[in-house]
């Protein structure tokens, strides 16, 4: 809570967090191919498509080679096997713009995720 916070009348004011219940979750699992993975980074590079972070230039070698892959059609909109082309319908992102891709559904374009991290309000 904020110091200057004064409960109100009413209110208890609770200083115990609980957190690391267990329980079950069932989802879908959609299969990759590493191979597409792989041709992806090959063609693109290991830059984040949108704000060109590097891990490996940052990190050395801790993280060299580590970039997330985002599809750019999500597989569950696809709901079945279908023919992936590596260059055209993956990208190369770090993990923070490609959560931002999946703030909404459905995910947004690449323009709508660069025009944010540049504060263009194209969302609304």
């Amino acid at each position: 809570m904020a110091e200057n916070y004064t409960a109100f009348p009413g209110e208890i004011e609770s200083k115990d967090y609980h957190e690391g219940a267990v329980h079950k979750v069932f989802v879908n699992a959609y299969e990759r191919d590493p191979k597409a993975r792989e041709r992806c980074i090959d063609c693109h590079g290991l830059s984040c498509k949108i704000c060109n972070f590097n891990f490996g230039e940052e990190f050395g070698d801790l993280d060299r080679g580590f970039i997330n892959v985002h599809h750019l059609k999500p597989l569950s909109e696809v709901s079945k096997e279908y023919q992936v082309d590596p260059i055209r319908d993956l990208l190369p992102v770090c993990p923070n713009c490609h959560a931002m891709f999946h703030r909404k559904e459905p995910a947004l374009s690449i323009e709508e995720v660069k025009a944010a991290r540049m504060g263009i309000d194209s969302l609304t």
